[in-house]
């Protein structure tokens, strides 16, 4: 709860202070990202900010690119294509996978 509680204080210190107006957005519905209700409010705050930087983290990234593929992988017949197909998206989940528990690592400090 203090964690809590020092965000709203924060907030409030930057509304007084007239820094929440004329924000990009203002008077708008928030977007809807129903891809973050797996992920913490506070990684999903970090990824948009730094989506709107023009930065993605490397997990986001391989989240795509294994999408990609699944979709590629959907539409292949061929046994062996198939099977090169499969063999590279379990190394895109697998580096996903190491992405987010150095991330996960980092924020613990």
């Amino acid at each position: 709860m203090g964690s809590d509680r020092m965000a709203e204080r924060r907030m409030l210190k930057a509304l007084a202070e007239g820094k929440l107006t004329g924000l990009a957005g203002e008077g708008k519905p928030l977007p809807d990202h129903p891809g973050d209700a797996f992920i913490s409010a506070g990684d999903a705050v970090g990824f948009r900010i730094m989506a709107e930087a023009g930065v993605l983290p490397e997990e986001i990234l391989l989240k795509k690119q294994a999408e990609v593929l699944r979709a590629r992988l959907a539409t292949l017949t061929d046994p062996e294509a198939r099977k090169a197909a499969m063999a590279e998206l379990a190394n895109i989940e697998m580096r996903r996978a190491i992405a987010e528990e150095a991330r996960r690592k980092f924020l613990r400090g």
